[in-house]
């Protein structure tokens, strides 16, 4: 479905964000993509979306390159901070947005089916900057759920929402037929979004590609991402040093 092929990106001149990655998404897959912040990730998403163009390499989606209208509607992301996808007057306009310019016909039905799933429905005629942290991504999440993207981008997905919210979005992308790449650094979210794993160490680069409970419990692989931390302490008077892991106990 999405293909990248040895793709290296830098925002700056002297410094790589992304290098030399390959690696090849599957339709249906269910990826998360694990690293330590500034590792890449969010940067590897807007490649994903078009956002981003390689700097060598290339990026295709469905053997052509990512561009255009009918890509648009395919491939949504949703952004780590909702505030930089929101500029509409209200929340009920927030969410039509994307139909409308894509003339769907049936906007206004899609608009009110996601806003009841999101229990966005008493928010509709509010202005989307008045809201909480939370509401603001769950109105962010609603832009693009009602597009029935084929391709759903999350960049740390869970990071203004309440639990609840967080466990319904888990079953609703696990439920679906949605292919979702979505990016964390929370351990303990990784195993329930997805099956399989990407790891990113610095500089972008691709540490490990497999199942995501193996990723979990190697503590080397967890240490060189930096997603692991030496952690020392006393016992009776001696100090002693552990890999510690903090947000997931493999359980």
């Amino acid at each position: 479905m999405l293909e990248l092929d040895r793709v290296s990106f830098g925002w700056e001149d002297d410094k790589r964000v992304i290098d030399g990655l390959s690696l090849k998404i599957r339709e249906g897959d269910k990826v998360v993509i694990l690293g330590a912040n500034g590792c890449g990730k969010s940067t590897l998403l807007k490649l994903m979306n078009g956002l981003a163009v390689p700097q060598s390499g290339s990026i295709s989606y469905r053997n052509a390159e990512p561009k255009g209208r009918a890509f648009r509607q395919d491939c949504a992301l949703l952004f780590q901070h909702p505030e930089a996808m929101l500029f509409n007057p209200t929340v009920r306009e927030e969410i039509a947005y994307g139909p409308r310019q894509l003339e769907l016909p049936d906007a206004d039905e899609r608009v009110a089916h996601w806003a009841t799933a999101l229990g966005l429905g008493p928010l509709l005629d509010q202005p989307p900057f008045l809201l909480s942290g939370g509401e603001k991504q769950k109105v962010a999440l609603a832009c693009l759920l009602v597009l029935e993207p084929k391709l759903l981008l999350l960049d740390e997905p869970s990071a203004s929402l309440d639990p609840a919210t967080v466990g319904w979005l888990i079953d609703a992308l696990l439920d679906s037929d949605m292919t979702v790449v979505a990016a964390t650094h929370n351990l303990s979210l990784a195993a329930e979004l997805g099956s399989r794993c990407l790891v990113l160490g610095s500089g972008g680069r691709l540490l490990y590609d497999g199942p995501v409970t193996a990723a979990l419990g190697n503590l080397a692989l967890l240490e060189e991402a930096r997603l692991a931390h030496r952690h020392r302490h006393r016992h009776d008077g001696t100090l002693h040093t552990h890999l510690h892991v903090h947000d997931w106990d493999g359980s």
